[in-house]
């Protein structure tokens, strides 16, 4: 869960690249390109918004097929292509900023989404259409449902979406409670009608069905971020799965009790932090800005210091630069904001879990929220800060990690808030003051503060062959990866 934005990169680095893995490539499970790639309706999307600048963003499984997609769309539609080599962070999220420094009017999307809305460009979501055995899928959705009165909804993964149709044809005459979610993708026109829930980029009626609370959730696909995020999120409902790569079926046993007192532990670590961190891991989802600026007033209001990091793709390594950071919290897409933290040397939270621990008003209640989009002004979840209390009229609260008291409650937004007089100090003989962050405290207590000129004080020496080879394996350390 660590990589869940990217593939393994020593993988990609120590891939050998040869006759034998081109005519594997070029043996690839996807030869119908024009069905598999949904030419046609790629070209028809082109045509039709006038676009003379098209990027086509790939995940890394599916590279292989890029140069062949490229050239005959642009045979199809006499628009340029430029294909996206790497994202700036997750695959399924739509790397707009890439596609800009290409200068694209559009973007085309292969691959799993998290059908997460744009902010900027037009964006043309096209799956791949893997293949799924109806009639084995059908058969596990009766052994986990002998009962044919059973409400159930029926999810799935995107790259199985096309098949759905035929899936509730076969289920439709024995399950007459049977409901099935269809992919949308985009901002909604309007309001969600009442009695339906949209979601994750699904949308589907339950008022018919008595309630959401009431049914059972059948997903199609494999085991990820995408069924950990819908089981953490309707964790009142009970979930079965059916994995078209194996056939089989089976009902889900990941204890979402024992998951959710891991991210409610990890609320409580967000209380008792000083320092927040705050990862940017999308510029591309519409509201993450809003969503940047929201949690920079919760902390602020709660006492906090704040720092905004553009790390790109997280990984233990580059946060683990940031010692005197307490605790980060991670703006991502619904499906990469459950980050699991385990290898990170400080904890990563969601932007609900700091809700959590920073705003007074806002209870845990069972339901979870892994859109971020939802904690904002005007959505669903959100709750407003309630009015600041004087320190002295503050109920003190015990943190239940390290057992000390720590003061409960919120700045007042109207009064700034003035730093300690520890915080003042002499800059240099001009008597000139200046704040000293906490940050700034702990880089100068470390015996290694990165590059410094250190001009007259260093000696000159000549230049010296160094290290050759790549980072995760230099040529004087041995073979430990063969």
């Amino acid at each position: 869960m660590a990589t869940a934005f990217s593939s393994d990169g020593e993988a990609a680095l120590r891939r050998e690249i040869g006759p034998a893995a081109a005519a594997a490539a070029a043996a690839a499970p996807r030869g119908d390109l024009d069905g598999f790639y949904e030419m046609g309706r790629a070209a028809a999307f082109v045509l039709g918004g006038g676009f003379r600048k098209v990027a086509l963003q790939f995940p890394d499984d599916l590279l292989a097929d890029a140069a062949a997609v490229a050239a005959r769309m642009e045979a199809a539609t006499g628009a340029e292509m430029y294909v996206l080599g790497d994202t700036t962070y997750g695959s399924c999220c739509v790397d707009e900023v890439a596609a800009e420094h290409a200068g694209a009017e559009a973007v085309l999307h292969y691959g799993p989404a998290c059908l997460s809305p744009c902010r900027k460009l037009p964006v043309l979501h096209i799956f791949g259409q893997q293949p799924l055995d109806i009639a084995r899928c059908t058969e596990a959705f009766r052994e986990l449902y002998p009962d044919r009165q059973s409400r159930v909804v029926v999810l799935s993964d995107v790259v199985y979406a096309h098949a759905m149709g035929e899936l509730e044809q076969q289920l439709r005459p024995e399950y007459p409670n049977v409901v099935f979610s269809r992919v949308v993708s985009g901002d909604s026109p309007g309001p969600t009608p009442p009695g339906e829930v949209r979601q994750f980029g699904r949308q589907f009626p339950v008022e018919a069905l008595g309630g959401l609370q009431d049914c059972a959730m059948f997903y199609v696909g494999a085991e990820g971020l995408a069924l950990t995020s819908f089981m953490l999120t309707w964790n009142r409902c009970p979930f079965s799965s059916f994995d078209p790569a194996t056939g089989c079926g089976r009902r889900e046993t990941l204890n979402v009790n024992r998951a959710l007192m891991r991210r409610l532990y990890l609320v409580e670590r967000a209380r008792d932090a000083r320092v927040v961190g705050i990862l940017v891991g999308t510029l591309g989802v519409a509201g993450y800005l809003t969503v940047l600026q929201h949690l920079r007033e919760l902390l602020r209001r709660a006492g906090k210091r704040s720092y905004t990091l553009a790390v790109g793709k997280p990984n233990p390594a580059k946060l683990a630069n940031f010692l005197e950071v307490d605790i980060f919290v991670l703006v991502a897409c619904a499906q990469n904001t459950l980050l699991d933290s385990s290898e990170f040397y400080r904890p990563i939270v969601t932007p609900y879990e700091l809700e959590l621990a920073c705003n007074p008003a806002r209870e845990w209640t069972g339901n979870y929220f892994t859109d971020f989009r939802d904690l904002l002004p005007g959505a669903c979840a959100h709750i407003d800060l309630p009015p600041a209390v004087p320190a002295a009229e503050a109920v003190p609260d015990v943190s239940l990690i390290t057992g000390e008291m720590r003061a409960a409650h919120l700045c007042d937004p109207l009064t700034p808030q003035l730093p300690p007089s520890t915080a003042l100090a002499c800059r240099d003989q001009t008597r000139a003051l200046v704040e000293i962050s906490p940050a700034a405290s702990f880089l100068e207590s470390r015996s290694w503060r990165g590059l410094e000129q250190q001009l007259g004080h260093t000696p000159v020496s000549k230049a010296v062959q160094g290290r050759r080879g790549i980072a995760i394996a230099y040529e004087d350390e041995g073979c430990e990866h063969s």
